[in-house]
């Protein structure tokens, strides 16, 4: 009995000593799993080692060797565990139809450039777009320049024809506008390469005059081939303004049928004071000119007998006559008359205006300005003779009632159309009062303003009354 409560204790008291071991050893739990792995031997062994042991079968050289763990319960005996990881190695339908190859180092690829032999035969038909396009190119340039010289040719022939005659009744021939002193190689002026000016000033009762040289567009191969289509000529337009004082109030015009018919479709004091179209008979001149004048006594007058004999002489050459106290030029567009229609007259210029036909064809280029001379001569005398011809009383009154027509005509076509932009601007301004008004929150202000709106177009359809006072008696 003593014994055994002796060995309890001295138990007891083992037991408590290794408790305190435990505790200060951290790791003393690892250590009961360190003797069983002892009864383990890791093996490095390949595991395509192991598989071409057990099935003969080498992989590729591109997996992974792994080790194979081999459990040793004894000494004398172990037996090798194959991984999961290989078991899809035993599936004989994995590799079906696989056949090894050994895999031989990829060389570089070669390239190899075929020589192709050059084809020296060209075919044109495959380049007929550029070779046309090229020589397009090639004849307009050439066209161009040939043009451009011509017309320049033209233009300086003409003015050295009439140089001195422009000197000999002008102060100034040549001027640009620039202020600069003319000097004696003064040539036209060129605006375009078929168009070229000259302005010539310093004579009595004119401001000036301006020479206009309108030639066909030689340089444009486009527009000789309109030219084919529609022909035309090279022209020469003068302008002559008259002062104030110096031409009376007349419109008369002397122009072939072509340019007539334009003329009155056109021009804006031709269509309004004269569109009425006269044959060239009853006035003396050859039948293809008709004549288009306000006043009849302004046409016997204007056609005396020197111009009646340039125009019987050099009908080809004339292409119109046209004397204007009221020019303003074309005739306005619709869209022009709706903007400017509450406007006041378009300014109006007293003009002489002549146009005349370059007849080049058939004759040399000197020969052919030699034979515009007498034309421009007229154009001196028709200056001279419009600042001495004054109208009779008849002939100025109606001249002053066809003016004053047409002033209340315009006047009464502008009231209407004041009338119409002011009515336009009223219902513009109320359409903007009721957009605002709808767009207020306020039931009670909307009200308001439909009821006076219907008053007030209860009172415009209400028939107007006049009041009249009767005195007593």
């Amino acid at each position: 009995m003593r014994l055994s409560i002796f060995f309890t204790i001295i138990y007891v008291f083992h037991c408590s000593l290794g408790s305190v071991e435990d505790q200060g050893n951290e790791f003393a739990e690892f250590e009961d799993f360190e003797d069983s792995d002892s009864n383990f031997i890791d093996v490095e062994t390949p595991a395509k080692d192991v598989l071409q042991h057990s099935q003969g079968f080498e992989p590729s050289l591109d997996e992974k060797d792994e080790p194979i763990v081999i459990e040793q319960d004894n000494e004398d005996e172990a037996e090798v565990e194959v991984d999961s990881e290989f078991e899809h190695f035993q599936d004989a339908d994995e590799f079906e139809g696989f056949e090894e190859k050994e895999e031989k180092p990829t060389a570089e690829p070669k390239i190899t450039i075929a020589k192709v032999p050059v084809n020296f035969a060209l075919n044109w038909d495959s380049y007929y777009l550029e070779i046309l396009m090229i020589v397009g190119l090639i004849v307009y340039f050439i066209n161009y320049i040939l043009g451009r010289s011509k017309n320049s040719k033209i233009s300086n022939t003409w003015f050295k024809t009439h140089k001195q005659l422009l000197e000999d009744n002008f102060t100034l021939v040549g001027d640009d506008g620039s202020g600069k002193e003319i000097n004696e190689d003064i040539t036209l002026t060129k605006e375009s390469e078929n168009v070229f000016l000259l302005w010539c000033s310093g004579r009595t009762c004119c401001e000036g005059m301006l020479v206009e040289l309108r030639l066909i567009k030689r340089h444009d191969i486009v527009g000789l081939i309109a030219n084919l289509i529609r022909p035309t000529v090279d022209q020469v337009h003068i302008t002559v303004r008259m002062n104030r004082e110096d031409m009376d109030s007349f419109i008369f015009a002397v122009a072939s049928k072509k340019t007539a018919s334009q003329m009155v479709k056109d021009l804006q004091d031709i269509s309004v004071y004269c569109p009425e179209k006269k044959p060239g008979e009853k006035f003396n001149i050859p039948a293809n000119f008709q004549v288009m004048s306000e006043i009849g006594e302004a046409s016997s007058a204007i056609l005396d007998a020197k111009i009646m004999a340039v125009l019987n002489k050099y009908p080809e050459f004339i292409d119109y006559i046209h004397f204007s106290d009221q020019f303003s030029g074309l005739k306005p567009t619709d869209d022009a008359n709706n903007s400017n229609a509450v406007n006041k007259l378009p300014e109006v210029d007293k003009v002489l205006r002549f146009g005349f036909n370059l007849t080049t064809k058939g004759v040399r280029l000197d020969e052919a300005m030699t034979r515009l001379k007498p034309l421009l001569n007229m154009v001196f005398y028709s200056i001279d003779k419009v600042k001495r011809y004054r109208l009779s009383k008849e002939g100025k009154s109606k001249a002053d009632k066809n003016r004053q027509r047409v002033e209340e005509a315009f006047l009464k076509s502008t009231h209407q159309a004041r009338a119409e932009a002011a009515a336009a601007r009223r219902e513009e301004k109320k359409r903007q009062e009721k957009d605002r008004i709808m767009a207020e929150e306020d039931p009670e202000k909307q009200r308001r303003w439909e009821i006076k709106e219907e008053k007030r177009q209860a009172k415009k359809r209400a028939p107007r009354m006049k009041q009249l006072k009767v005195k007593a008696l």
